[in-house]
């Protein structure tokens, strides 16, 4: 379940970034809401998931997720630039939490 949870506390980091974009420096009280649930949930998965996976795996898989996931959205949501470069350092947070999973 440790795996699971990880990927869902990810989703949620995910989750949170996309509505810190939108609550405008929490100047918009809807988006600042749902942001604060969306990372209170990501820390709930996130540390049922460090109860089995350690937390150098654990941590790394996490932020990779977020760091993937809100520059993946960012790209679609938000308009910001699809170039090659950043597509092939997203491959690489990818592979690096591939090759985490892998060799824990």
């Amino acid at each position: 379940m440790g795996w699971i949870f990880i990927v869902i506390a990810g989703l949620m980091e995910v989750g949170g970034v996309i509505f810190l974009k939108f609550s405008e420096g929490f100047s918009k009280l809807k988006p600042t809401l749902v942001f604060i649930s969306f990372m209170l949930l990501s820390f709930f998965f996130l540390s049922l998931s460090l109860k089995e996976i350690p937390i150098s795996i654990g941590y790394g898989i996490w932020t990779g997720i977020g760091a993937a996931g809100s520059v993946l959205l960012g790209m679609f949501l938000f308009k910001e630039t699809k170039d090659l470069k950043r597509l092939a350092f997203v491959a690489g947070i990818i592979i690096s939490i591939v090759g985490l999973k892998l060799v824990s």
